[in-house]
């Protein structure tokens, strides 16, 4: 027995197999991801990167046209901020922005207010056939916008819609296309296109919020409108900020709706909201800088206008400001302090005492006040 378990210990020792990671598998490993995003690298690279830097390129850019058309020869050249100077001083243009600020300031609040309130009854306890409903609300925005538009367009031409019929009857005149009322025209045809997908996020975020928070509610006695209000809207606010700054970006981009009902409604020009005059510039005038610089500034007033969005639903609240206000002035007073103390170190002199034998010193401490 004795001179076998060496033996089989060895033997063991021997089977157990040994791992050993070779460098070509562990490049293989850091390539992997690599190749796995390359796809989707490409094209972001090709639709979203290349295109930016084309129009920051272009809206410095200019072309000299020889000719009439431009049969005589075409050259471009740079042209700095000219470019810049002619859109800021388009008054059509400037009024679009205008024009569509005041539609944000008015639609998106509508907006992200009934899609909060369709998701929270869609959530509600009480509510039948919630999942019926979601698809009942979701379904205009699997409409294109072209297709909306035409088929509200037919709700608003008066001759073809039932609901000018039906008020003309009433002794009412209305004028969905008139120059005072087009715009929330297109602000209806926005809200009842997206509600619906702004609904959805809301819900989503509305179905993460944990059972136990409900339960602890109906403990305390809390009803439906107290649940709401203390504890679903505070804890959706992430998707209300999120839905709130997609809305803000798409007021800016908004284009197809008047395009279409132009044709139909004279009060819409070709320069009505911005992304219309730029596109206007670029394929009705082929004026391809000015459009670029144009769209440049489209997008750095979405980024502000997101950004200070943002800054503003982001900042703390008042108690937690006012308590890092007082731990900075609390921080600068213990500076000071410090700083005191360290020009008011003791010095040490020295002064010879007739009465110590030689060669001794008495010593005094003090201060240099």
């Amino acid at each position: 027995m004795s001179t076998q378990t060496p033996t089989r210990a060895r033997t063991t020792e021997r089977t157990q197999p040994t791992f050993r990671t070779s460098t070509k598998a562990t490049r293989a490993q850091k390539r992997a991801p690599w190749m796995l995003l390359a796809p989707f690298l490409a094209l972001f690279v090709l639709t979203f990167v290349i295109p930016i830097i084309s129009a920051l390129f272009q809206s410095f850019t200019t072309v000299d046209r020889k000719g009439l058309f431009g049969e005589d020869g075409v050259t471009g050249r740079f042209a700095g901020f000219d470019n810049y100077v002619t859109a800021l001083n388009d008054n059509g243009f400037v009024a679009s922005i205008g024009r569509m600020l005041l539609f944000g300031i008015v639609q998106v609040p509508v907006m992200i207010i009934a899609c909060t309130i369709l998701a929270l009854l869609l959530e509600s306890a009480s509510a039948r056939w919630p999942g019926f409903f979601r698809a009942i609300y979701f379904m205009p925005y699997g409409v294109p916008g072209v297709i909306a538009t035409i088929l509200w367009s037919f709700l608003y031409v008066p001759g073809l819609s039932p609901i000018v019929s039906l008020l003309q009857s009433m002794g009412l005149q209305p004028d969905f296309l008139g120059a005072n009322s087009v715009l929330w025209s297109i602000a209806n045809i926005v809200t009842w296109t997206y509600t619906g997908y702004n609904m959805l996020i809301i819900v989503a975020q509305l179905k993460s919020i944990p059972g136990e928070v409900y339960e602890a509610a109906k403990m305390d006695g809390a009803g439906p409108f107290q649940v709401a209000w203390r504890i679903q809207i505070p804890l959706i606010a992430p998707a209300l900020v999120l839905t709130t700054v997609f809305s803000i970006i798409g007021t800016l981009q908004l284009f197809a709706e008047p395009q279409i009902l132009s044709t139909v409604a004279p009060a819409i020009d070709t320069e009505y909201t911005p992304n219309y005059a730029a596109y206007t510039n670029a394929f009705a005038f082929n004026e391809y800088g000015v459009a670029s610089a144009q769209a440049v500034i489209i997008a750095l007033a979405a980024f502000i206008l997101s950004f200070t969005f943002l800054a503003l639903t982001n900042r703390p609240p008042k108690d937690e400001r006012d308590q890092r206000k007082r731990s900075r002035k609390d921080g600068l007073e213990a500076r000071r302090a410090l700083q005191t103390r360290a020009t008011a170190r003791p010095v040490v002199t020295t002064q010879a005492d007739p009465g110590l034998p030689s060669g001794r010193v008495a010593t005094t401490e003090g201060t240099d006040r």
